[in-house]
């Protein structure tokens, strides 16, 4: 007889999670959520993960609605029309129960007026695995400024070289983000 079968273990990077982030520009400002961390603030470009079958402008314009409270839809004068910039390819560890997915970031741009900028949420509230909420605040950068900052994605580098923020962006590909070149904060 054989031995019984061991639970199954979770292999790293076994499951694939595709996210949206969208870089919501204000002239030469980008709108980022931060988080105060005892190692120092971790900065996220707005978005999240993209629900099993829907798709990915659907899932950015509830990213966007539920993170900044904005509508894509005001109009052309009010909110560009979202722009794929980037995509990121993500493979690193991290803290936590569960082996780490592989995550794909697909990155979007948009333009807002200054006045759909005055009305967007200043705080974003990000529920917790166990029930209870972590707050972030956006603050407005410059873009030129993002590439020393601690951000989720990776894309500060990217972001700071731009020439500006109409583009162009160079290549969609953005070097994929591993244990080696990315740590959590």
């Amino acid at each position: 007889m054989g031995a019984e079968p061991q639970g199954e273990q979770e292999v790293p990077f076994a499951r694939t999670k595709v996210r949206v982030a969208c870089l919501v520009f204000c002239g030469d400002e980008v709108a980022l959520l931060r988080r105060r961390r005892p190692r120092g603030d971790q900065y996220s470009v707005p978005g999240g993960n993209v629900e099993r079958g829907e798709d990915l402008l659907h899932a950015l314009r509830r990213e966007l609605r539920e993170e900044l409270d904005l509508d894509l839809d005001l109009g052309p004068q009010e909110v560009s029309e979202p722009e794929l910039w980037w995509v990121q390819d993500q493979l690193v560890s991290r803290p936590g129960p569960t082996a780490p997915p592989r995550k794909l970031h697909f990155v979007f741009r948009v333009r807002v007026s200054a006045g759909v900028r005055a009305g967007l949420a200043t705080v974003e509230r990000d529920e917790l695995p166990d029930g209870s909420y972590e707050e972030g605040e956006t603050v407005w950068v410059d873009y030129r400024s993002t590439a020393g900052l601690a951000l989720y994605p990776a894309v500060g580098g990217a972001l700071a070289a731009l020439p500006g923020p109409e583009g162009p962006v160079g290549s969609v590909l953005l070097p994929a983000l591993n244990d080696r070149t990315y740590r959590w904060v």
